[in-house]
């Protein structure tokens, strides 16, 4: 059995570790936006407190149809899930994957789900040389093959943009890879966790020309609602229909549903949110990338991946982070990823200040 996946984001954890409250941590191992949740779903949460003394509406009907008002996608096509990886947990089970390729360095949960099912996975890895570039003309190499290939290739699992690199895929290779796993039976499961920080390369319209693809979209990242646990697919109505019916009852409270409706109709909050990262996310990689011997990989999300100068280790640095009560993301222990790698999130100036001070003054040392 593969050991668990290893996450960013357990403040509580460290909270305990070093016996500090949680508000004094500063969390960048998780890529949560950095101005929180809107004020519209904080309020929203507020509200829907009376309703904990019912169950919650298992058909999610007011949130699908604030997904259709804000994407234009039908309600049928909408699966609401307990976090979206609640959903790429039941994937596998619910389509019958037994074979996946999984494009990485990536989220570690698309190979946990598909081996917890009983299937098995092959990694297409990006390579540092090439900016970790999503390497989709190996994917399209493998499925052209797939009537020769012995075990077939049942699923292509991609995030995009992805995590922990920040590289998005382009539109005209992910068009081809669709065409190419419609031919060849396979489904494709693109994870759109980050895709609001660059909305204009969504998939979302490659939906009714491809029966085999599914998206996922979360609540997390970009609407600040990590702690409430809410995310979707959106997929043909069939498809939908089979994932609806592998998940459990009541998975979405209704605290997280009405959130989640106020949080997608908040444009102003939103375009507050985009205009911030963009803006900071360039700050950062600019003084990063003037540490001697560090390299920065180029971003689409609110993250930066960053490999340290030689003779430096990504645990060593992050443990010594950990100490002085800033969490960043270890990626040395990524399929894909060098010993010498770490990721990091953007969150407000004044934290990014003090992380890269504690930083350039570790590698000074």
């Amino acid at each position: 059995m593969s050991p668990s996946p290893v996450h960013g984001g357990n403040v509580h954890a460290a909270a305990r570790e070093l016996r500090r409250p949680i508000g004094s941590i500063l969390d960048f191992s998780a890529s949560i936006n950095p101005l929180g949740p809107s004020p519209k779903a904080v309020r929203a949460l507020i509200d829907a407190a009376q309703l904990v003394q019912h169950y919650p509406d298992p058909d999610c009907h007011r949130l699908k149809y604030a997904i259709e008002r804000r994407w234009h996608i039908s309600p049928d096509r909408v699966v609401v899930g307990n976090g979206s990886t609640e959903l790429i947990d039941v994937m596998p089970r619910a389509l019958s994957i037994r074979s996946a390729v999984i494009v990485g360095p990536t989220y570690a949960e698309y190979v946990r789900a598909v081996r917890h099912a009983g299937g098995r996975i092959s990694m297409v890895m990006a390579k540092k040389e090439e900016e970790y570039r999503p390497p989709l003309e190996q994917v399209l190499r493998r499925l052209s093959r797939q009537r020769r290939a012995r075990p077939a290739i049942d699923a292509v699992f991609i995030c995009h943009p992805n995590s922990p690199t920040g590289r998005p895929c382009r539109l005209q290779d992910l068009h081809a890879l669709f065409g190419a796993a419609e031919r060849a039976g396979a489904w494709v499961v693109v994870d759109e966790s980050f895709i609001e920080y660059c909305e204009s390369l969504t998939c979302l319209p490659e939906l009714p020309s491809h029966g085999r693809l599914i998206i996922l979209r979360s609540f997390t990242k970009f609407y600040g609602l990590p702690g409430l646990r809410i995310g979707y697919s959106v997929s043909s109505p069939h498809v939908a229909e089979v994932l609806r019916r592998s998940l459990p009852p009541w998975s979405v409270n209704m605290v997280a549903q009405r959130a989640a409706e106020a949080a997608l109709v908040d444009d102003r909050h939103a375009g507050r949110c985009l205009a911030y990262v963009g803006k900071e996310r360039a700050r950062v990689a600019m003084q990063l990338s003037s540490l001697h011997g560090l390299t920065v990989i180029p971003s689409s999300a609110n993250f930066l991946l960053i490999e340290l100068p030689r003779l430096f280790r990504a645990r060593a640095i992050t443990a010594e982070l950990r100490r002085r009560g800033m969490l960043i993301r270890d990626c040395s222990s990524t399929q894909g990823c060098t010993a010498r790698m770490i990721r990091i999130a953007v969150r407000a100036k004044h934290d990014n200040d003090r992380l890269l001070a504690a930083l350039a003054g570790l590698l000074r040392r």
